[in-house]
């Protein structure tokens, strides 16, 4: 690899915050914050809003529409 072309890859902290969860992992993205994480070290802090823990394919809350109802009418109305 090249020196100095590539960004660095480090440990980030990214905290879902409308699910007030919180995860450790490596990330090249750069943050303005830090925190504090439970290994007593300081980590970038990197905020989100949709993680696994709030999305809805995740947690079962997923919404299904259904489709099949809106084909038999447009069939229906058009003749087909």
């Amino acid at each position: 690899m090249k020196p100095g072309i590539h960004p660095e890859y480090r440990e980030v902290v990214f905290h879902d915050i409308g699910a007030d969860f919180s995860f450790l992992t490596r990330s090249t993205i750069t943050a303005k914050e830090t925190v504090k994480w439970t290994d007593g070290k300081e980590y970038p802090l990197v905020k989100i809003e949709v993680s696994s823990q709030s999305h809805p394919f995740y947690t079962g809350k997923q919404k299904i529409l259904d489709t099949a109802g809106r084909v038999e009418k447009f069939r229906q109305k058009y003749g087909m």
